[in-house]
């Protein structure tokens, strides 16, 4: 009997990913939900609708994603980002399923000079930040069978995100400013969507936090230069401080992932985050 396997935020980047990757096959029946099928805000009516699937498998990768937005709207970021986390983690203990929640660099101060390791002290800076560190602590306390990876500047040839920002940009001005004072790895959706199929795949479920970024590190100057490069662009990238780009939330200034723990636990092989690009932009 084929395993089923209920992936939430199935429009969103990652769930985008799964779907491209991983149709079903013989031995799994992956079940999509997006935003009509399961909404996250709807938190009394998320046990019902996701315990009717009955699933084997759950991947909660749906959330509130709008940083700033957080700020004031901060009860919604809680409801989606917690509250609902706190119900699916419901269903997956009482269905017996297994539960891979997808979590954030910022859950971190971004305030320690060295590669983030699962056990760092968390202390969020902003609202959103908060409500998924919320979310983690929810999950573990209803099920501590539960898996938890935390990623961080997703991208994607789904969605919106920082590479597809900057090539329209680039396409449109002779020059651009980018912030050269925040550090971390980019990380391809599509990379993360393999590594979530490889660790359902191996049948070796050992639960825990983990992290899971691309390998290398950059700044989101290093980064787009690197998308100029790749694209062939003529448009200028000058490097600034983040002061010159205020925004409403507070934003890490390190957000380098230590990848180690997920990568001897399911044998992973990680790839460079500036190939994954290359990979991106190739294929465009």
């Amino acid at each position: 009997m084929k395993k089923k396997i209920a992936v939430t935020g199935a429009s969103g980047q990652l769930g985008s990913e799964i779907r491209s990757i991983w149709p079903s096959d013989d031995a799994y029946h992956l079940i999509f939900l997006d935003r009509d099928d399961l909404p996250l805000d709807d938190v009394e009516n998320i046990y019902a609708r996701l315990a009717g699937y009955d699933p084997d498998v759950i991947i909660h990768s749906g959330a509130y994603t709008a940083v700033d937005l957080a700020e004031s709207e901060s009860d919604l970021a809680d409801k989606v980002n917690n509250r609902a986390s706190r119900e699916i983690a419901k269903v997956a203990r009482d269905c017996s399923a297994k539960l891979i929640y997808i979590s954030t660099d910022y859950v971190f101060p971004g305030d320690v000079p060295h590669p983030l390791t699962e056990d760092q002290v968390t202390a969020p800076i902003n609202a959103y930040g908060l409500s998924k560190l919320k979310g983690e602590k929810g999950i573990q306390d209803i099920l501590p069978d539960s898996i938890i990876i935390r990623t961080s500047w997703l991208y994607s040839i789904f969605g919106k995100n920082f590479v597809k920002t900057m090539l329209n940009l680039m396409a449109i001005r002779e020059s651009i400013n980018v912030v050269n004072d925040q550090l971390g790895s980019p990380t391809s959706a599509k990379d993360l969507a393999k590594a979530i199929q490889h660790i359902i795949r191996s049948e070796k479920w050992q639960a825990g936090i983990y992290h899971y970024s691309n390998e290398g590190e950059a700044t989101w100057f290093d980064f787009a230069i690197k998308i100029r490069e790749l694209s062939a662009s003529a448009c200028v990238v000058n490097p600034v401080d983040s002061k010159f780009f205020p925004t409403v939330a507070k934003r890490p200034k390190y957000s380098l992932l230590n990848k180690q723990k997920i990568k001897s636990t399911f044998q992973l092989e990680i790839p460079h985050w500036e190939d994954s690009l290359k990979e991106m932009l190739g294929g465009r």
